[in-house]
């Protein structure tokens, strides 16, 4: 274990790893404390990027602080740190999500330092996918990933892809009819427009990936009112390949699990050679999520879905720098 101090340099550079993650439309809803003279580093969650129509209970809030803390645990991993980590360690407090030692028990995530080059690689692709099979030792890999954080990942059979894509028809559907969803949808996209956020966050333009010509694949169009103009049309794979993450509980406890589960799932996969997109829609309806299982699995509750391929890899979408999110106490 190193003895290296703790310093600002440091923790800013393990922040900065840390911020790649995937979050829900890319609101980055974390924030980090580093008190001087310790060793540990606090997760926050960040109400004011809560999503209170798409999330009303703020799982994917967890989620995407999970998958900021299983980065901070790679980051760590790299600096020959090993990390401790405490989950919802204040229950006063339910916005501390996590305290993170670094300097843990020797051999801690020791694995993670080979996960670390994928950080900076690993994109969201919404783009068309070959038909190319993935090998069945790539799939087992990545169930044994989220394996490691606790969770499942499985990969359904037909009927279950055919039931599981209905749901994301539906989803689109249910997006369609709800004036404060799409309005919500809109704050967090990014198409040069007047009077949009800021562009260290949301969705950018050129993310959105083409439009398809059928609907096929479960990629969701963050352009439905059309309003990028010269977008290209593609058409998509025919058969998706699917895969879900879950837990058998559905608690708080578990939505930050499922986070670092779907980041370890998504770095391995980038080093793996495999493009993937993230597929929440019907996840964020409570009608659809309960049908989204797979009732002879042992995984009770669905936290994501994903498409996963062999395409063109996404482009990096925007974070913001490490002095917006990181505080030193």
């Amino acid at each position: 274990m190193s003895t290296t101090a703790l310093t600002r340099p440091l923790v800013t550079s393990l922040i900065e790893d840390a911020v790649t993650a995937p979050s829900m439309h890319n609101a980055q809803p974390w924030k980090f404390v580093h008190r001087t003279g310790t060793d540990t580093i606090e997760l926050h969650g960040d109400p004011e990027r809560a999503m209170p129509h798409e999330d009303r209970d703020h799982r994917a809030l967890h989620l995407g602080c999970g998958a900021a803390l299983f980065g901070l645990r790679v980051a760590a991993a790299h600096h020959g740190r090993p990390a401790g980590t405490r989950l919802l360690p204040d229950p006063a407090d339910p916005w501390h999500l996590a305290d993170v030692r670094l300097g843990g028990p020797e051999g801690a995530d020791s694995d993670l330092d080979a996960l670390h080059p994928a950080l900076p690689r690993r994109h969201t692709s919404r783009s068309p996918f070959s038909e190319e099979e993935i090998p069945s030792e790539v799939v087992d890999g990545l169930c044994s990933a989220a394996l490691l954080e606790g969770c499942g990942l499985i990969v359904p059979g037909a009927w279950h892809t055919d039931t599981v894509l209905r749901l994301v028809h539906e989803s689109q559907m249910f997006e369609a009819a709800d004036a404060a969803v799409r309005a919500e949808i809109a704050a967090w996209t990014r198409t040069g427009a007047a009077g949009e956020g800021p562009e260290t966050e949301g969705i950018p333009s050129y993310a959105f990936g083409p439009r398809q010509y059928d609907v096929t694949a479960p990629v969701r169009d963050f352009d439905s009112r059309r309003r990028v103009p010269g977008r290209a049309s593609a058409v998509f794979e025919k058969r998706p390949r699917i895969a879900l993450l879950g837990t058998v509980e559905d608690t708080r406890e578990d939505w930050l699990k499922a986070g670092q589960a779907m980041h370890r799932v998504l770095l391995r996969a980038t080093l793996d050679g495999l493009s993937a997109s993230l597929m929440s829609q019907p996840l964020e309806w409570p009608e659809l999520r309960s049908v989204a299982r797979d009732p002879g699995s042992a995984l009770g509750f669905v936290h994501m879905m994903f498409r996963l391929g062999y395409g063109p890899p996404g482009r990096a979408t925007p974070r913001r720098p490490a002095a917006d999110v990181l505080t030193f106490v």
